[in-house]
């Protein structure tokens, strides 16, 4: 309960109004298809909120939604994906201090660290926005050949991304997984950090507002195996980042995966423990995200020859 002054001057008191978090798929805010909730708690143990946990339906809606995006988005022009991710850090620009909270009761941060945890997570929009129209430059290219014809190689999208996002930095990392995926134009099915996922799904309500057309980016939470099962096996997801996955499930999930020949991110290279490196979200990112899910094609067109001598153009 609260004690503001209401308007007409009383002493009243009012409740506070708690948020209720939801799934973000296909540019809406449902509940999970179970109707189950999980208690999120902070670093003390203390009751944050209650998320979705998402069901195996869950996930295969979110499939669908990405597929359906995904023929609008990777049409767009790298110009115009710029634009949009651009836009997604001015959005979260003004939610600023809403996110300072939650990445500081997540992640067990004071407030001046969370602040900087944010400001980061806005910058890697803007660099992520700036590289929409310049990875082709890097990763394609016209290539000599021996013979009177053109030889170029351009990028294009791998597809429907599932993406496992890290399960320690809610904000910063999760930002770094999904802002690549989507700048080189392929469409997201992003599985949000189990113990700390209110950040995740705040961010849904960023890119709901943003220009980011629904189904591009779709957020589920809850128990991450659970989840990425039916999403490593899916059909119609074309590729997986298991950045999120502990040792043994990342194994699980890179056996199913091959079963429709999946791209697949794998974690960084493991220690003597057989645990996951965890990766420096701080650092700059290069491009090797960005590169992970393109595939490249390359098309091959005579030059034609013109006069005698046998010279060509």
């Amino acid at each position: 309960m609260s004690d503001r002054e209401p308007i007409n001057g009383s002493a009243e008191r009012r409740l506070g109004v708690f948020k209720t978090y939801k799934l973000y798929v296909g540019g809406k805010f449902p509940r999970s298809e179970s109707g189950r909730v999980y208690e999120v708690t902070d670093s003390k143990g203390q009751w944050l909120a209650n998320a979705p946990k998402s069901s195996r339906k869950d996930a295969r809606d979110a499939v669908v939604a990405a597929r359906k995006a995904f023929g609008g988005w990777s049409g767009a022009t790298a110009y115009n994906r710029g634009q949009v991710l651009y836009r997604v850090a001015e959005m979260l620009e003004g939610r600023r201090e809403q996110f300072v909270r939650e990445v500081a009761a997540s992640e067990g941060l004071s407030k001046s660290k969370a602040g900087a945890v944010v400001d980061a997570a806005i910058d890697r929009w803007v660099w992520y926005a700036g590289w929409t129209d310049k990875i082709g430059q890097i990763a394609g290219g016209a290539n000599p050949v021996a013979g009177p014809f053109f030889n170029l190689s351009t990028t294009e999208p791998t597809g429907v991304v599932a993406v496992l996002a890290p399960q320690e930095s809610s904000l910063l990392g999760l930002v770094s997984v999904i802002a690549p995926v989507i700048a080189t134009g392929n469409t997201a099915v992003v599985v949000a950090s189990a113990d700390a996922p209110l950040p995740a799904l705040s961010l849904g309500e960023v890119l709901a507002t943003s220009d980011v057309p629904g189904g591009v980016v779709n957020i589920l939470s809850g128990v991450t195996a659970e989840i990425a099962a039916p999403l490593a096996a899916h059909q119609d997801v074309n590729a997986i980042d298991l950045t999120g996955a502990d040792a043994a499930l990342a194994k699980e999930l890179e056996i199913a995966a091959a079963d429709n020949l999946k791209r697949v991110l794998r974690p960084q290279p493991v220690d003597g423990d057989g645990a996951p490196d965890s990766e420096d979200w701080a650092a700059s990112p290069g491009t090797h995200r960005l590169t992970a899910f393109l595939e490249t094609k390359t098309v091959w067109h005579p030059t034609g020859a013109l006069g005698a001598a046998g010279s060509s153009y």
